[in-house]
């Protein structure tokens, strides 16, 4: 009978010992993750039918994952750092605050860092070496030829703090910032509102530029003198200032008054700045008590965020 046989060299199936791969094949057996849409996988017709004519070799690498230049860097700079040698000098001319100033052991001298590290001992200012490898960690793999800067915390005030501090002044008036994603754009508004005189800045939580190194040289220093609140609902922080006896007045290009015609413009002020592309979000417009326009000729659709805030904010000076 089949499988019974006693003849040399038979076998039994399915008994006794036999011998395993040793796990050889084990990687065979895995499970290689979910199937690719068809239009991703590149034997698929529905694929060609999704390539645009023209497109390069280094395109399609970097589409299919395989270009070296796609992969992304371990880590990135975040917002307290200022890295290589004429950034961390600039910053350091612009008057942002300093944590500490970093210098990798073995940099190269040049009159650069000469600067840097003349500037550190005539103002102060924490100076570490450490080695170029915990340099790298620190700052995510940037190239920082050496030199890094770290900024410190930035405590940003308490909306109530603002107003406060806003009702003890003689001409109490603070701008609001609705969805300012533009960290230059922030910056500049800082600088302007220090200019002409407002208490404070207030920023939402959310969808919005922080006081991150960009923004900090782009105030030139106003930050360090005008208090940056910041709020986890903006909406919420109008009905607080309205209740105090603010006047909320928005930006708008379709404005029904022209900014120097302001009602109330004599009293407790809160100027709204929208966004760079959108303006005012609609329940910010709802919100407002005017919605202020600046004129400009029909040749030019808008004005710049900070660049409107500028003139509206000199506009309010001039008039009080």
């Amino acid at each position: 009978m089949a499988g019974n046989s006693s003849r040399r060299g038979a076998t039994t199936k399915g008994k006794g010992n036999t011998a395993g791969s040793g796990g050889r094949r084990r990687k065979g057996l895995e499970g290689r993750g979910p199937t690719p849409k068809a239009e991703d996988r590149p034997y698929h017709k529905a694929y060609k039918g999704n390539v645009k004519p023209g497109t390069t070799k280094e395109q399609l690498a970097r589409r299919q994952g395989t270009d070296k230049r796609s992969v992304k860097p371990a880590g990135k700079v975040g917002a307290e750092w200022v890295v290589g040698r004429n950034p961390v000098f600039e910053a350091l001319q612009a008057g942002m605050p300093v944590k500490s100033i970093y210098v990798a052991e073995g940099a190269e001298r040049d009159s650069r860092l000469a600067d840097v590290l003349k500037f550190a001992a005539e103002n102060s200012l924490p100076l570490l070496q450490i080695t170029r490898a915990e340099l790298d960690r620190l700052t995510g793999g940037a190239v920082h030829q050496g030199l890094a800067l770290q900024l410190p915390h930035y405590d940003y005030a308490h909306p109530d703090d603002l107003m406060s501090a806003a009702l003890e002044s003689e001409s109490p008036l603070v701008v609001f910032c609705d969805g300012i994603t533009d960290p230059h754009n922030l910056g500049a508004i800082i600088r302007s509102a220090a200019a002409f005189g407002a208490q404070g800045v207030l920023i939402p939580e959310r969808r919005s530029a922080s006081l991150t190194a960009v923004a900090w040289k782009s105030s030139a220093g106003a930050a360090a003198r005008i208090p940056v609140g910041m709020c986890t609902n903006l909406n919420r922080a109008i009905d607080s200032f309205q209740k105090a006896g603010f006047t909320i007045v928005g930006l708008a290009g379709e404005g029904d008054v022209e900014i120097g015609g302001i009602p109330g413009v004599d009293g407790p002020l809160v100027v709204i700045v929208g966004s760079e592309g959108d303006g005012l979000a609609r329940l910010t417009r709802d919100k407002c008590d005017h919605l202020a326009s600046i004129p400009i000729t029909s040749a030019v659709e808008s004005l710049n965020a900070s660049v409107a805030t500028s003139i509206a904010l000199y506009e309010i000076s001039r008039c009080r």
